[in-house]
């Protein structure tokens, strides 16, 4: 169990080194980002001077060598060694570092690209961890019921009812829920995003209970329909008809045969989900004013700003490997068979 873990580890890490690679160079490819940060009365010597000092005027590959060095032990700003050690010495408070993993320096924002997401990352957590937790245990819920009562009005209303929501773009739901919800019949308070620090556990739940309700509901109605599905194949299979034969209770042959062969199928479905709500929920965040990852690659891409892009993509894409590598080893304790593959 240990070496199939290490042996996705080691996998993941090469495909993340791949993927840095690719975004960086793809970046880097539009322009010289000095350029955008350089101002309405930019000369050549100002632009050249930025370029050097921030290391633009190097070689495409040195570039990567030292961003992927700074991922591993941190980096300092500006770049060029001369300027910084002049700086050192006339002005220590203009030199920046950024700390392993460094994600860049953000020229136009005056900031690195590590603070600018741990400013923004922890209202995109909160809200996928809650809709995660949502979609989740209602979605499996709602699926068993509906795959027990097969047939019958309770499984007809769920699924009709999950084909609706599904139907229901994010912006309509989002926008129904604070319209009417929260500002016309005031049936839940307005929401507002308050850290645990400032208010609490329960007043963080309550303001983010309506963003998250609003990503949930849309992969509840999916887990809903597949989880069904997944059910009923289980339950037609050979193993399943056995343990009713050898006098198990309904209750045992679902929920510790059938329920368990038919979640596996949802593991690598629910890592690939959840890492795409960390990548920013754009519109949930716009409808409802929430400062999060989605509103800083907004801004981000307004104003060119290179580096945050950059530092945003390799973030959304750790994330999805890290969930496949997640869900491979979740894979691996529920199914055995898949340590030998």
């Amino acid at each position: 169990m240990i070496a199939f873990a290490i042996r996705r580890i080691l996998v993941g890490i090469v495909l993340l080194l791949a993927m840095v690679l690719v975004v960086f160079v793809l970046f880097f490819a539009a322009g010289n980002p000095a350029r955008d940060v350089c101002g309405k009365y930019c000369t050549p010597q100002k632009l050249a001077n930025i370029t050097q000092v921030y290391g633009y005027d190097k070689p495409i590959t040195y570039q990567f060598g030292q961003f992927v060095k700074g991922l591993a032990v941190g980096r300092d700003y500006p770049v060029d060694d001369k300027y910084r050690e002049a700086l050192q010495k006339s002005n220590p408070s203009l030199v920046i570092h950024c700390d392993a993993p460094c994600l860049g320096y953000s020229l136009r924002s005056a900031i690195t690209v590590n603070d600018a997401i741990a400013k923004y990352a922890p209202v995109t957590i909160s809200i996928a961890v809650y809709a995660f937790i949502i979609w989740i245990v209602f979605g499996v819920l709602f699926g068993v019921i509906a795959a027990v009562f097969k047939g019958k009005w309770l499984d007809r209303v769920i699924v009709g009812v999950t084909l609706v929501v599904y139907a229901l773009p994010t912006f309509f739901v989002g926008t129904f829920l604070l319209q009417f919800i929260a500002i016309r019949w005031k049936l839940f308070p307005y929401p507002r995003y308050v850290s645990i620090a400032d208010g609490g556990v329960f007043n963080w739940l309550i303001g983010l209970t309506l963003p998250a309700m609003t990503l949930a509901l849309f992969y509840m109605a999916a887990y809903v329909r597949i989880t069904r599905a997944f059910v009923l194949e289980s339950l037609s299979e050979d193993y399943i008809r056995t343990a009713r034969a050898k006098g198990l209770t309904e209750r045992v042959v679902l929920f510790k045969h059938g329920l368990r062969a038919a979640l596996t199928p949802l593991l690598s479905m629910a890592g690939l989900d959840f890492a795409a709500l960390l990548a920013g929920a754009v519109i949930t965040e716009a409808v409802f004013s929430y400062q999060g990852l989605g509103l800083l690659a907004v801004i981000s891409n307004r104003n060119s700003d290179l580096p945050i892009l950059i530092g945003l993509v390799i973030v959304a894409g750790a994330a999805v490997l890290a969930a496949n590598i997640i869900v491979d080893i979740l894979y691996a304790f529920v199914d055995p068979r898949v340590r030998l593959s």
